[in-house]
C-alpha cells in the first residue's frame, strides 16, 4: 500500500512518518497543495490524504479516476471546498476527521472570552508603551454571566462544561438535543431566545450556506446591550460589518474571533511586508473590544496528531474494507 500525503506542514511531518513506521505503509510526504498539476505526483499511489482551505479543482478527480484511484482523505472537517458532484461523477469516497479535539477548540474559546473580559489586549498595549494605570480598563467576571452556547456536539458539550467550571450560567440551543444536557434543563426552545438571554454567545455550529448568517444587524438589535459574540466555528456565520459596527457604536461589548468570512488568503499567510487591503479586518484588529486570531483555535499538538493519523486510518479502512467510520455520504 502506498499512500501521498498533500499540503503537509512542517509540524505535522513528525506524527505522519511516526505513523508510516508503525504502520509499515509507505507514505509520501509533500508540502506543496493538491491542484490539478500537483495530483500528477499521485500516479502510482493507491489513496491520496490532503488538507487545504482553498476549493479542490473538478480536474483534480478527473486525474485521479485516470489513475484509478478512488479514495481522498482529508485531514480536517470542513467538506465545503469539495465539489462533491465531480468526486460521484468519478467514483471517488471521500472521509475527513471528524472529530481531533474538541477540548483544544472549547478551551480557547473560554481563552479569549477571559482575555477580552478583563481587557486585555488593550492592558498590554498600554504597558507596551509603559502607561501602567488601570483605569479605564476594569474587567468583568465570567461567573456573573449567562453563556448561550449555540450547538451542543462534541465542542459545544466540552465548551459548557468549562463554562459551568468556571461558575457561570448556561443554557443551550441545539436542533438535535444531547440526553444529558436535556437533563440539566439547559436548553432553550430557539436560537432567538438564547441571543436575547445571553451576555455571551459562542458559536459551535456549521456553516448554514451562502448569505445565512447567524449573527447580523437584525439579531444583534434582539441581543442584550454590552453581550459578547465569540467564534471558533465557521467565518460565514457573522456579518462581520455588522458586528464590527455593532461593538463599536457600544451596542455590543466585543467579540472573540478565530475565524472570518474572507480568512482563505489571509489566515495562515505571511502578510507582513504586503499591503494590506482588506480594511474591515484592519478595523477589528486595531479594535481593543476584539480577540482576533488567524483560526488556530484547534492549533494543538493533539490536535495536529489526531488530524494527521486519523485521516491516514480512515484511508487505510477504505482500502482494506471499501469504507470506513469516517466516510462521508455523498448524496445528504
Amino acid at each position: 500500500m502506498k499512500l501521498i500525503d498533500f499540503g503537509v506542514r512542517e509540524d505535522e511531518k513528525p506524527y505522519i512518518q511516526e505513523w508510516s513506521k508503525d504502520n509499515d505503509v509507505e507514505v509520501k510526504i509533500v508540502t506543496d497543495l493538491l491542484t490539478p498539476e500537483t495530483v500528477k505526483m499521485a500516479q502510482g499511489y493507491d489513496g491520496i490524504v490532503a488538507y487545504q482551505q482553498l476549493p479542490y479543482d473538478e480536474k483534480i478527480f478527473d486525474t485521479m479516476n485516470e489513475y484509478g484511484i478512488h479514495v481522498i482523505s482529508l485531514r480536517n472537517v470542513g467538506v465545503d471546498n469539495v465539489p462533491i458532484e465531480a468526486l460521484k461523477k468519478n467514483n471517488i469516497r471521500l472521509t475527513n476527521v471528524p472529530s481531533y479535539s474538541p477540548e483544544a477548540i472549547a478551551e480557547y474559546s473560554v481563552t479569549g472570552l477571559m482575555a477580552l473580559l478583563r481587557n486585555m489586549k488593550h492592558m498590554i498595549r498600554k504597558v507596551d508603551q509603559h502607561d501602567f494605570r488601570w483605569v479605564p480598563d476594569i474587567g468583568r467576571e465570567l461567573n456573573q454571566l449567562t453563556v448561550g452556547v449555540a450547538g451542543t456536539g462534541r465542542i459545544g458539550q466540552a465548551a459548557i462544561k468549562i463554562y459551568q467550571g468556571f461558575g457561570a450560567k448556561v443554557i443551550a440551543f441545539d436542533k438535535f438535543h444531547n440526553s444529558e444536557l436535556e437533563k440539566q434543563g439547559l436548553y432553550v426552545d430557539s436560537l432567538d431566545t438564547l441571543l436575547k438571554e445571553s451576555d455571551v454567545v459562542t458559536l459551535h455550529i456549521p456553516s448554514l450556506g451562502k448569505g445565512h448568517t447567524v449573527i447580523n444587524s437584525q439579531s444583534i438589535s434582539e441581543m442584550k446591550d454590552d453581550a459578547i459574540v465569540i467564534n471558533t466555528a465557521r467565518g460565514d456565520l457573522i456579518n462581520t460589518k455588522d458586528l464590527y459596527e455593532a461593538v463599536a457604536s457600544g451596542k455590543l461589548y466585543g467579540a472573540v474571533l478565530d475565524v472570518y468570512e474572507n480568512e482563505v488568503g489571509i489566515f495562515n499567510s505571511d502578510l507582513t511586508d504586503e499591503e494590506f487591503s482588506d480594511e474591515l479586518l484592519e478595523l477589528v484588529i486595531k479594535s481593543p473590544r476584539f480577540i482576533l486570531t488567524p483560526h488556530i483555535a484547534f492549533y494543538t499538538t493533539k490536535a495536529v496528531k489526531n488530524m494527521a493519523t486519523i485521516s491516514l486510518n480512515s484511508m487505510v479502512d477504505e482500502l482494506k474494507n471499501g469504507t470506513s467510520e469516517n466516510e462521508i455520504d455523498l448524496n445528504k
